[in-house]
């Protein structure tokens, strides 16, 4: 089994697919940004079945029918033409292949919508693409890609999962160290705007020095080629 994990970011899905295809399939973790393939190189690099590629997932350089299964994990709402992405997926799919994709719903129910909109305050031009996020929430939007690019048996479902952690600065210190686009547009602020970020984060939390409780809901949609 061949399993394609495209805008795989640090590769979390990929290492979970590897659960799946077994040691006789390979899982091959892709995303646009380089850094992001190196991050999943450093947690795929044990595999012998995974390997990593740099990929626009619009224009992918796999043969026709080359995988049994292409996921794609809160990543097709970035695309700049999400069903070009979706009828890549499927031409790389081989007939009977599944896709899986997941996207975030509203923004009352996002792990970074408090730190997006607050970094937004100070780069005004990244609103535009804090608004993305939520772009393909809609599941009647959604479903209706996945068919528009030919999918069959689509199926949509939506998982709500509560991230409880031990403290704000558990919550915080990943975006500080520039984890994901959240956290790299942190660290390109002033030392000024990070610090108003920080408190306007921890104020909407409502941060009391205790246990900080974050409710994320998922779309989560499937197809067969």
């Amino acid at each position: 089994m061949r399993v394609l994990d495209i805008a795989a970011g640090t590769g979390l899905a990929a290492e979970a697919a590897l659960n799946i295809v077994g040691p006789t399939g390979h899982v091959i973790a892709a995303d646009l940004s380089p850094a992001m393939v190196e991050k999943s190189r450093g947690r795929l690099g044990h595999a012998k079945n995974a390997s990593v590629a740099v990929e626009d997932g619009q224009a992918l350089s796999f043969p026709d029918e080359s995988f049994d299964a292409v996921v794609c994990s809160l990543g097709l709402m970035f695309f700049p033409d999400p069903l070009r992405g979706l009828a890549e997926f499927r031409r790389v799919l081989r007939p009977g292949g599944r896709v899986a994709v997941s996207v975030n719903t509203v923004p009352g129910r996002s792990y970074n919508t408090r730190i997006n909109l607050a970094i937004a305050r100070h780069v005004p031009s990244l609103a535009t693409a804090a608004a993305r996020v939520f772009s393909l929430g809609d599941e009647m939007k959604l479903r209706s890609l996945l068919e528009i690019a030919d999918f069959r048996d689509v199926e949509i479902t939506t998982e709500m999962h509560r991230f409880v952690l031990p403290s704000f600065d558990a919550y915080f210190e990943p975006f500080e160290k520039g984890a994901g686009s959240a956290g790299q547009a942190f660290v390109s602020l002033s030392a000024e705007a990070r610090k108003a970020v920080r408190e306007e984060v921890r104020s909407d939390l409502g941060d009391t020095g205790g246990i900080i409780e974050v409710d994320v809901e998922y779309r989560l949609a499937g197809g067969r080629r």
